[in-house]
């Protein structure tokens, strides 16, 4: 059976006692800290960005697992979905992907672009 693993989304955070809040977790047994990063276009909520995930960092040795809800991921990383999710396991992530469901299932399909 594989364990249950605890990551609780700063989402609900207090921001302005962010730092505070994720060692809080942290000390409480969290296993990893999970982060939800929205830019308005995906979904209509805007959250936080790589100036963030970056000042986590420095707070915290746990994992950051964060949940890309934003429109154009490539843009970040500057290649295709399968090269994407191909650079991030070669920094030694763990990557996964979901779709929304009215998302073609041909997004999927490797281009020559």
């Amino acid at each position: 059976m594989t364990p249950i693993a605890l990551a609780p989304s700063i989402l609900s955070a207090d921001f302005a006692r962010l730092g505070e809040q994720v060692a809080e977790v942290e000390a409480a047994g969290a296993d990893r800290i999970h982060v939800d990063v929205m830019d308005g276009h995906f979904v209509p909520n805007i959250t936080i960005g790589p100036v963030v995930v970056r000042s986590l960092r420095r707070v915290t040795r746990l994992p950051l697992e964060a949940h890309l809800m934003i429109a154009e991921p490539d843009r970040y990383l500057e290649v295709h979905l399968h090269r994407t999710l191909e650079t991030i396991a070669k920094l030694g992530k763990r990557v996964g992907l979901a779709l929304n469901p009215a998302t073609p299932a041909t997004m999927l399909e490797e281009t020559s672009s």
